[in-house]
């Protein structure tokens, strides 16, 4: 005969090996964000090289790529080359948001492997990322011309993240 409290550990043990698979199937990077179909957060800041005050505002009236990164950052350099490549092709413009970061050491990253930036939003204490939500970097967000946040991507971007999600909004 089983005993009535060894069917409990056994159930609460079937409970969580089925939310541990469950979450097998999902993708890391699609974490959602309360942002997705709203305004980018209010903020001013400086750039990163000219020191240049930089709003929101100022980023209205085109589509863009906002790319949080930092030169401490491994997958930040992962990612570096993919941006470079999508800078060439000249199809969107590409803003940083330097998080957490020395403004020498984010320079001198820049300096060694080059700079795809249009402009980059210095934010050493991290305030402004945590408005935007940002869980670490790399994390890459789609804003559309009226500054509506269309996509939010969590780690370093991709060949295939470009072709399924960047270039249909842009060919539209």
């Amino acid at each position: 005969m089983i005993h009535k409290l060894s069917v409990l550990p056994i159930s609460i043990f079937l409970v969580i090996l089925y939310f541990l698979f469950s979450g097998l199937s999902k993708d890391p990077t699609l974490i959602p964000s309360p942002l997705i179909g709203k305004p980018v957060p209010e903020f001013s800041s400086t750039t990163l090289f000219e020191k240049k005050t930089i709003t929101n505002t100022d980023l209205l009236g085109e589509t863009y790529l906002l790319n949080v990164w930092g030169s401490w950052c491994y997958g930040c350099s992962i990612e570096h080359d993919f941006i470079m490549d999508i800078n060439s092709k000249k199809t969107i413009k590409i803003y940083g948001l330097n998080y957490k970061d020395k403004r020498f050491a984010a320079i001198n990253w820049l300096e060694k492997k080059g700079n795809p930036y249009k402009s980059i939003i210095f934010d050493d204490t991290g305030s402004i990322a945590i408005d935007f939500g940002v869980y670490g970097a790399p994390e890459t967000f789609l804003i559309n011309d009226e500054g509506i946040v269309i996509h939010k991507h969590i780690g370093p971007i991709d060949q295939a993240y470009y072709k399924k999600i960047i270039l249909p909004v842009i060919e539209k």
